[in-house]
């Protein structure tokens, strides 16, 4: 287990946080440096985690054996329940306090493809967003698992090849033909092969461990997207972020051992899937009470702390484990790898 990429996780579920509390309190016009920058930059905590996705799928695969029905059918139960369950509360809460949500809206189809990870208009009309909004990063997770399942058919050799030239073909050829959804032309995609890329790199031993050099790395790629915005997201944002990766990986045994990290690290799936119910829940109360949105913020950064970690235990961990006893291969077949992401 890396503990770097453990904190480094965290860190971007929280600036994610901190983004939408600027979208749901102030509809992104912030005040102040700090406001500003949340605004504007807070979303690159998904480029992070799209890097650190491809660094630890390829860690926890590279000279695995196993069939791409049980990778996927493994991403599945680590993935879905949690977010099966807040996307069914994002349609509880949308369907009893709609008339105070008018920019959201739900529907029987639309919830049904959010389910599926299948990528639709959301019925509030502000793109393809599913009914958890936070969701549409997870169907860039699980168009890349898909994809990914095809590297066990072929050598281990052939693997990162073979993924680059998948993703390359059905985001440049196959959307541009209209043969698949453009969502999936976005080329934020790309960010898992660099984080494949930096995965290789850990695993032939040329990340050298430091501190200065990984410190510069830091400050380069904090001042990259704090100038540069999205709107070249791969370059402007992915890039850096990859430098991110990089540098915590260099900065490890600063953060080995450390268990506070790995238990933030552990609960940040749910951190970024329970947190936007959480901040409705406290606009509701700010508009309701007058409050300020910086003291219902204070309030709101504990609730999702003990939400998440409580998430993380029982619909993550004890329920994963319960699943995989149910499908867990005959007697005798080969013991699969489990994956998680909590492997590096």
């Amino acid at each position: 287990m890396l503990f770097s990429l453990q904190a480094l996780r965290a860190l971007a579920a929280w600036v994610v946080v901190c983004h939408h509390f600027m979208q749901i309190f102030f509809d992104f016009h912030a005040s102040g440096p700090i406001g500003q920058f949340l605004t504007d930059r807070g979303a690159v905590g998904v480029d992070i985690f799209f890097v650190i996705s491809g660094m630890v799928i390829y860690l926890s695969t590279r000279d695995k054996g196993i069939a791409p029905q049980r990778f996927l059918l493994n991403r599945a139960l680590r993935i879905v329940p949690a977010y099966w369950f807040y996307t069914a509360l994002m349609g509880l809460l949308l369907l009893t306090a709609r008339q105070w949500m008018p920019h959201q809206a739900v529907d029987l189809e639309h919830f049904v493809l959010s389910l599926l990870f299948i990528p639709a208009e959301n019925p509030g009309g502000y793109g393809q967003y599913p009914t958890l909004n936070v969701g549409w990063t997870l169907n860039y997770e699980m168009f890349f698992y898909l994809l990914f399942s095809l590297v066990f058919l072929v050598r281990q050799q052939h693997r990162v090849l073979l993924v680059a030239v998948v993703l390359l073909l059905v985001s440049e050829v196959l959307t541009r033909a209209g043969l698949l959804n453009h969502f999936y032309r976005n080329n934020i995609v790309y960010e898992f092969l660099l984080g494949i890329g930096i995965g290789v790199l850990y695993r032939r031993g040329w990340i050298v461990q430091g501190l200065w050099l990984p410190l510069a790395m830091l400050a380069m790629a904090a001042v990259a997207i704090h100038f540069l915005d999205a709107s070249r997201r791969l370059l402007h944002w992915g890039l850096p972020s990859a430098l991110i990766v990089l540098a915590c990986v260099s900065l490890e045994p600063y953060f080995k051992g450390n268990r506070l990290l790995k238990a933030l690290g552990d609960s940040s799936y749910s951190v970024y899937l329970v947190h936007v119910l959480v901040l409705y829940g406290g606009w509701f109360a700010s508009q309701r009470l007058g409050m300020s949105p910086y003291a219902v913020f204070a309030l709101c950064v504990p609730l999702i702390a003990l939400l998440s970690w409580g998430s993380y235990l029982l619909l993550e961990k004890r329920l994963y484990r319960q699943l995989s006893g149910w499908f867990a291969p005959p007697a005798g077949a080969p013991v699969p790898v489990t994956l998680s992401r909590q492997n590096y």
